[in-house]
C-alpha cells in the first residue's frame, strides 16, 4: 500500500506556518501557535494539525541546522586530526546556535517532541563523543571531560554570547572568544 501524497494546500499551509514561525523566532518573538495562525492566515486547527505544540514547530525550524551540524560533525570526524576536529565541530555548533535561535533553543531543551529531532540530537551526541574520544586518545583533552560536560558548556557559551550582544556578528565574535577560553580549560593539567 502506498502512502497518499499530501494535498497541495496542506503543503502550502505547512510552508507558510514554518515561514511565519521563522520570522517570529528570528525577531525574538515567542512562538504562540494562535498568533502564528493569525499571521500565516490559516486556521488555528491547521497549525495544530501540523504542529501540536510550539516546541514541535521550534524543532521543525531547527531541522535544517541540525542536518548541517551532523554533516559538519561527520566531516570533522573523517577529515581532520583529533584536536582540530573537535575544535572545528565545537566552533561550527556554537556559530550555528548563535546564528539560529531555534537551534539554540533545541540544544538547550531537556527533551524533544519529534522523533526526528531526538534522532538528530542522539547522532550529534555520538559524533561529539567520537570526536572527544579521539582528542582524549592523543592527550589533547583532559580525560575527565565527558560529553555530558560539553553539552551544557556549549549551551552556556551561546547564552553568554547572546547576553553580551544582540547582533549576529557580535554574538559570533563572543562565541569564538568564549570557546577559546573553554578549550584552554579543557586541556589536561600538568
Amino acid at each position: 500500500m502506498t502512502t497518499p501524497r499530501p494535498r497541495k494546500d496542506a503543503v502550502r499551509n505547512w510552508q507558510r506556518i514554518v515561514e511565519v514561525g521563522r520570522e517570529h523566532v528570528d525577531a525574538g518573538r515567542p512562538l504562540q501557535l494562535n498568533e502564528i495562525a493569525r499571521v500565516a492566515s490559516v486556521g488555528v486547527a491547521t497549525v495544530y494539525r501540523h504542529f501540536p505544540s510550539s516546541e514541535a514547530l521550534m524543532e521543525a525550524l531547527a531541522q535544517p541546522g541540525l542536518a548541517e551540524l551532523i554533516d559538519l560533525g561527520e566531516h570533522a570526524l573523517n577529515g581532520r586530526e583529533p584536536a582540530g576536529a573537535l575544535e572545528e565541530f565545537l566552533v561550527g555548533a556554537l556559530q550555528a546556535q548563535a546564528a539560529d535561535p531555534a537551534l539554540a533553543h533545541v540544544f538547550a531543551a531537556s527533551q524533544h517532541e519529534q522523533a526526528a529531532t531526538r534522532g538528530d540530537m542522539e547522532r550529534l551526541r555520538a559524533l561529539l563523543g567520537d570526536l572527544l574520544d579521539r582528542a582524549h586518545a592523543i592527550g589533547e583533552v583532559d580525560p575527565d571531560v565527558t560529553v555530558a560536560d560539553l553539552v551544557p558548556l556549549v549551551c552556556g557559551i551561546v547564552h553568554a554570547a547572546a547576553l553580551r550582544t544582540g547582533d549576529k556578528a557580535g554574538r559570533a565574535a563572543a562565541v569564538r572568544r568564549y570557546l577559546g577560553v573553554a578549550l584552554r580549560g579543557l586541556r589536561p593539567t600538568a
